[in-house]
């Protein structure tokens, strides 16, 4: 038996029962022959809590101050799991990611990993028989300033861990069965995957779907980590996300997902020359902001309309940036529509097949959704709509694409 690596995330440790649940998992694959890694999110609702705090303390928290205070969420967690073992009679050490040496680079609140320094200490800790419990979401910079990698960081801990180690699996445990066709708790007839390629995990991840943080999955599929995320609250097999492979059998459209809360930014009467474009996003990249859809639309007069969408959490940054460039180029328009949403459907059949976009506009139009704008990759096609129309969008592409079936047989690819 090999080491693995398990992911438990808030709602699979709400409480000090479902605590003690997870903790018996892992000591089920310790007794198994498995050296064994917990990775833990904070409690559920810690982290909400957290920040609704600090901005009770001041409306402008710094995002330094933010990440160390947001990381203690994780070190209840770890210290809870370690005496949860310790109570049913096995070994276990708690370890926060500046223990293990996650190492970052210095963006607080969405920082990217750079190494794990410690594997050594670590793999000495599983030779004793230890469950190392590590905190999951955060890390520290060069300077040991600690920092936190995003919402649903942990997933990204518990990969780049699994990674360094050489873990045989990396099993993400969460409060459903696996990764759907959509989320469930909009579709109701969204069905489990047995299998999902990293392309389209990493593509629904990116475009809404809450199962898995995106950064994980890339990180997966470049070090070749087996993932399987299953239910904390059961031993159903879950779902594999594995490289893409001809023996696997593909489908035209895997899945749909939503993503809600996304904001229009425009910034019309723009001088059409080189170098236009890469200072303005010099300057979007200089705020942090988060980059989702970009045109650019070309007037006769020599101007260009640059339009993007952000996620609404950048709003009144992407505001100020707006003002400022307002200020040094006399003649701009700088206009934000909210309240916008994006649908999408992703899967690698869309390669060799044809009229994948037409059929997805037919039920956006069939269910009274108007389109505001629409981009496509490979694997994806997506439509951003008006937020409230978002839901009823997503539903009925699910169907149009016969993902409502148990087998969406009628999509199976050829090729």
């Amino acid at each position: 038996m090999g080491l693995i690596v398990q992911k438990f995330g808030g709602t699979s440790l709400r409480d000090a029962e479902r605590i003690h649940r997870a903790a018996r998992r892992a000591i089920r694959a310790k007794n198994e022959g498995h050296r064994v890694v917990v990775v833990v999110s904070a409690m559920d609702q810690t982290t909400d809590e957290l920040i609704d705090l600090a901005y009770q303390v001041t409306d402008r928290p710094s995002r330094r101050e933010m990440d160390q205070l947001l990381a203690t969420g994780e070190q209840v967690s770890i210290a809870l799991m370690a005496m949860a073992i310790h109570h049913a009679g096995h070994d276990a050490i708690s370890m926060t990611g500046g223990q293990v040496g996650l190492r970052t680079d210095r963006v607080h609140g969405r920082a990217r990993i750079k190494e794990v320094a410690h594997k050594a200490r670590l793999l000495q800790l599983l030779e004793k028989g230890s469950i190392v419990i590590v905190a999951g979401f955060q890390g520290v910079d060069d300077a040991l300033n600690v920092t936190t990698l995003g919402r649903g960081g942990s997933d990204t801990t518990a990969v780049a861990l699994a990674a360094a180690l050489g873990a045989e699996v990396c099993e993400i445990y969460t409060d459903v069965d696996g990764v759907y066709s959509a989320d469930p708790r909009i579709v109701s007839k969204a069905r489990k995957l047995d299998v999902i390629f990293y392309d389209e995990m990493l593509e629904l991840a990116s475009l809404g779907a809450q199962v898995m943080h995106g950064r994980s999955i890339e990180l997966g599929k470049n070090y070749g980590v087996r993932i399987c995320v299953r239910n904390s609250g059961n031993d159903g097999k879950g779902t594999d996300i594995v490289q893409e492979s001809a023996g696997l059998e593909q489908v035209v459209v895997r899945g749909a997902a939503l993503k809600k809360n996304l904001a229009r930014l425009v910034f019309a009467g723009l001088p059409n020359r080189p170098g236009v474009a890469g200072r303005l996003f010099a300057r979007v990249a200089d705020k942090e902001i988060i980059v989702d859809d970009i045109v650019q639309l070309i007037h006769s007069d020599g101007r260009a309309d640059v339009t993007f969408t952000t996620d609404g959490g950048d709003l009144e940054t992407a505001k100020s940036l707006g003002a400022e460039l307002a200020q040094e180029h006399p003649g701009l328009k700088f206009e934000i529509k909210e309240r916008l949403a994006k649908v999408s459907v992703v899967g690698v059949g869309m390669r060799t097949h044809t009229g994948v976009a037409a059929r997805m506009f037919e039920a956006l139009a069939a269910a009274n959704v108007n389109i505001e704008n629409i981009s496509t990759s490979e694997i994806v096609i997506s439509c951003v709509v008006k937020q409230d129309d978002g839901e009823t969008a997503l539903k009925a592409i699910h169907t149009a694409f016969g993902l409502d079936a148990p087998t969406a047989s009628a999509l199976r690819a050829t090729a």
